[in-house]
């Protein structure tokens, strides 16, 4: 059912943009090797520009897309090259904000990378955007660098929703939580949308809306009792909107248009070469393991030398989801024990964890790949995001009962 709930909610997306008979135009900021970019060819979106600075990944990119949209370079001197479109998507880098001259709970972007996709929605004023970022961005500095990015996205005229994802809910067996935020220009707000009927909620569905861990739904449907960004100072919920300096949010328990991931096992190659088992120095060092045995949020966990959920000269399991693939060097050699053998996993299963074709980074060396599909923003998820982004879906909310209503507050017991 939930795998077609989301079929069925994409197909309807990709029927609406061939009967308006316009082909939306994306720019791809911080590209990487293109997860956004396979995305949007998939729903017939025309790509007109893409940048990143990384040699490698713009060697990918060419290779899998030709030379003609992607420009290699540092971004904060092409910001005047980008052409007009209608769709912006970025997986922008993490990077700490100043608190100098700032009102509190807001700091500074100046100077960082997330300014420059700030500059791009402003002189540019696409009608939609996507932003792709880690869980932590949420909690970051006690929820001031998530504030930050708020407050800087609200200040424009556009209306934005967030929401946690997780990887496993597209069909990928690995526990990869990332925050998606969407932006829609107030230019393009469908009229009914600006009543309090209605409200213009992509990212979450009613049934996820009224299984929130707080019942507040009628600040779903008009912004009057929304709280300042800047007074929140405390870890950011799962799901939320802002405009105009102003948000509400609410900690989602559910997300049922997706579809559930099988096992690590499902993406395994059968024929795996013995350059990629364990070496004599490590295999020396698994005798100093503890036994652990369980699973930490989807993940099977069967030793390390500390014997707790993730500590040093981890082994994972197959029979869970794996750990969240990173562009870190060290986490590229996590061993796995598959079939008797003690592994680490091979580039074409980092593909298939990241819904990539297998073959997708072959220009460059396989000990290169991991760390480019590591950073990457995995297709299927981005693809969803985007079918919700340019649908016109918006969310029937039933009126509450009186007196029922609270704004989201979370409490230091609940984020512990």
């Amino acid at each position: 059912m939930r795998k077609a709930n989301l079929d069925r909610q994409g197909k309807k997306a990709e029927r609406r943009m061939r009967r308006k008979g316009r082909t939306t135009t994306t720019v791809e900021l911080f590209a990487g090797i293109g997860g956004f970019r396979l995305a949007a060819d998939r729903l017939g979106l025309k790509t007109v520009w893409a940048n990143d600075i990384d040699p490698k990944a713009c060697g990918v990119y060419r290779t899998r897309f030709g030379t003609q949209e992607i420009v290699e370079g540092d971004i904060n001197i092409l910001l005047d090259r980008i052409p007009p479109h209608g769709l912006l998507t970025a997986g922008f880098p993490c990077q700490p904000f100043s608190s100098a001259g700032k009102k509190e709970g807001i700091r500074d972007p100046r100077g960082t990378l997330f300014e420059a996709i700030v500059e791009v929605l402003r002189a540019r004023e696409p009608g939609r955007f996507v932003l792709e970022n880690v869980k932590r961005l949420l909690s970051m500095e006690k929820g001031s660098h998530f504030a930050t990015i708020l407050d800087a996205l609200a200040g424009l005229s556009y209306r934005i929703e967030w929401r946690l994802l997780n990887a496993t809910e597209f069909g990928l067996p690995q526990n990869r939580q990332r925050v998606f935020i969407i932006g829609v220009h107030e230019r393009e707000l469908h009229s009914s949308a600006r009543t309090r009927e209605v409200a213009p909620i992509r990212l979450a569905s009613e049934e996820d809306l009224l299984r929130a861990s707080h019942n507040h739904h009628d600040l779903f449907l008009s912004s009057r009792g929304w709280k300042p960004i800047a007074k929140h100072l405390n870890r950011w919920p799962s799901w939320g909107m802002a405009q105009s300096g102003k948000f509400c949010g609410a900690e989602l328990e559910t997300f049922s248009m997706g579809r559930r991931a099988g096992s690590l096992e499902g993406v395994l190659q059968s024929d795996v070469p013995s350059s990629f088992d364990f070496t004599d120095s490590t295999r020396s060092r698994l005798h100093r393991s503890r036994a652990v045995n369980r699973f930490v949020q989807g993940v099977e966990i069967l030793s390390n030398q500390g014997g707790g959920a993730r500590m040093g000269y981890t082994v994972f399991g197959v029979k869970g989801v794996a750990p969240a693939l990173t562009a870190t060097p060290s986490r590229h050699y996590e061993r796995y024990f598959v079939n008797g053998r003690f592994r680490r996993l091979t580039n074409v299963e980092y593909a298939r964890l990241q819904g990539f074709p297998e073959k997708h980074c072959s220009s460059v060396s396989v000990y290169d790949q991991y760390a480019l599909y590591g950073n990457a923003v995995p297709p299927p998820m981005a693809e969803w995001v985007l079918k919700a982004l340019l649908s016109e879906r918006v969310v029937h909310m039933p009126k509450p009962a009186q007196g029922a209503l609270d704004l989201y507050e979370p409490t230091n017991e609940g984020f512990a």
